[in-house]
């Protein structure tokens, strides 16, 4: 079962990159929604491992995960905003949306340590499959010089992300 989770959780982080490879560069609004939306998608996972945690480091990581992409998002907010910009909803947000409804559900039948080990292994894939859309895919696209930067801080960060939860993998097995 951890496999077909970290499978699928790594294929839905991954669309942003795989189909965008055709010639068809996303759009800034495109951007701004893929990005607002994989940010979403860690803050609701993050809740959920609040919600069923009972393991300290757990709990820890998912408290970062969750400050962090909510004060992630409200900075694209208000960038977007800021330059008057309506995100645009896209194929690759619709479909990370509806992997994300099915891995939470998934990870909703887990409890105790299996649970936590799901968790921080879906953390892992899919901040590196995140991590290789923004670098591959999102921030050689962007247009706008305040997004791209936005999207440089974000991956800076998640990058740390990937290294704090492959850290807490470890520990858990």
């Amino acid at each position: 079962m951890l496999k077909h989770i970290l499978a699928a959780t790594f294929m839905a982080a991954s669309l942003g990159a795989g189909a965008m490879a055709d010639d068809t560069k996303p759009t800034d609004p495109q951007i701004a929604h893929i990005a607002y939306t994989a940010g979403q998608i860690d803050v609701t996972a993050a809740e959920q491992a609040l919600r069923k945690s009972k393991n300290a480091d757990v709990i820890a990581f998912a408290k970062v995960m969750e400050r962090d992409h909510k004060a992630v998002n409200e900075q694209a907010l208000a960038l977007v905003k800021k330059l008057n910009v309506t995100p645009e909803d896209n194929a690759i947000s619709q479909s990370l949306s509806s992997q994300a409804i099915k891995e939470l559900a998934t990870l909703d039948a887990l409890d105790g340590t299996a649970f936590d080990q799901a968790y921080v292994e879906n953390e892992v894939a899919y901040h590196k499959a995140v991590n290789g859309a923004l670098a591959d895919t999102l921030i050689p696209s962007a247009q706008n010089v305040e997004l791209k930067a936005l999207l440089e801080t974000g991956l800076t960060l998640f990058k740390q992300h990937q290294m704090h939860a492959e850290h807490l993998a470890a520990m858990i097995k």
